[in-house]
């Protein structure tokens, strides 16, 4: 967070990011946290985007619990300040904004079209998984309303700061980068063989 900060000098940019920590009540610590060698390691990331580099204000803060023996993530909480400008229907808006947290949830720790040498593999919902209802983490969302600016886009612009902030969470978890989506359990536990983080 301070590492964003101290690059950021649009102020709508940097309300957005100390709201969505202090819904997290951020503190300050080094990462990876001190918990990346525990059997299920807990850790929290945040994410930034001005989207399209004039529109929409976004962060998202993720705390995620990783068990190193099987490679699975569980999301546990995502909070996010969300700043598009004048807001005309909250209530659309807030649907908005948590369908699209969720949506990149499902596709960055899951969903993937999978092919063998002549065609897709991926046909049905146990080959081409998506997020369930007991995979939704708690979603805590502010929506900061601005009557005297334009009105500009929801929703795209949350899905842009979900698989950073995720990468992010695993990284203060666990000490290991993940690069590819999905963040599948496979590819976790590959990242955290001793080799890789040793």
């Amino acid at each position: 967070m301070e590492f964003r900060l101290n690059g950021l000098k649009n102020p709508r940019g940097v309300e957005v990011i100390k709201r969505t920590a202090a819904l997290m009540k951020w503190q300050s610590r080094p990462s990876p946290g001190p918990h990346t060698r525990a059997a299920v390691g807990r850790g929290r990331g945040i994410a930034y985007v001005h989207y399209k580099h004039s529109e929409t204000h976004v962060a998202i803060g993720m705390e995620v619990a990783v068990e190193r023996a099987s490679g699975k993530i569980r999301v546990e909480r995502v909070t996010c300040a969300h700043d598009c400008g004048q807001i005309i229907n909250p209530d659309g808006v807030r649907a908005q904004v948590e369908g699209s947290i969720l949506q990149t949830l499902s596709r960055a720790l899951m969903e993937e079209v999978k092919f063998d040498r002549s065609r897709v593999v991926s046909l049905d919902w146990e080959s081409y998984p998506i997020l369930t209802f007991s995979d939704v983490p708690k979603l805590d969302i502010e929506l900061i309303d601005r009557p005297t600016e334009k009105p500009l886009g929801a929703g795209e612009a949350a899905c842009s700061p979900v698989g950073a902030a995720l990468a992010n969470a695993v990284f203060d978890a666990t000490g290991a980068r993940l690069r590819t989506i999905p963040f599948t359990s496979e590819r976790v536990k590959a990242a955290l063989a001793p080799d890789r983080t040793g």
